[in-house]
């Protein structure tokens, strides 16, 4: 009789067991949704170089500062702090803040620097937007 109960216990134990890991396995769109992003309307292109005293930044070689709440994304969208890439000069797409202080940071592959680079001289601003939407739409 001791057999037969352990069996139901051990059983119950399995189906628990099965429905825990279900209920923590992520969903597919919740996964693909941390990898898409967006393209921003009002950005614009430029060559970021952090100082070795972040928020003091150059961009496109001239003097300038991050914002206080300042977010920098890589290539994965993942959010980088200013003092990791310091003394480094990357590619970015990026947005200033009311104040004039840049204040969202979007960092381009090369290849998608490439893309990007040649759209100044095809029709300005909207095939820079265009193209923007092409590269972040293929990065799902």
């Amino acid at each position: 009789m001791n057999r037969c109960m352990r069996s139901r216990v051990l059983g119950a134990l399995a189906i628990c067991a099965a429905l825990a890991g279900l209920l923590l396995t992520p969903a597919p769109a919740a996964l693909a949704q941390g990898l898409m992003r967006d393209a921003p309307k009002d950005v614009k292109r430029g060559l970021l170089a952090v100082s070795a005293t972040p928020p003091d930044i150059l961009m496109d070689g001239k003097p300038d500062r991050l914002s206080p709440g300042a977010r920098i994304r890589d290539t994965n969208n993942m959010l980088v702090l200013s003092g990791t890439i310091a003394s480094q000069t990357m590619p970015v797409v990026y947005r200033r803040d009311a104040s004039g202080l840049v204040h969202e940071v979007w960092v381009l592959t090369p290849e998608e620097d490439a893309k990007l680079s040649g759209s100044d001289s095809l029709d300005g601003y909207k095939r820079f937007a265009e193209l923007l939407a092409i590269i972040f739409g293929l990065r799902r």
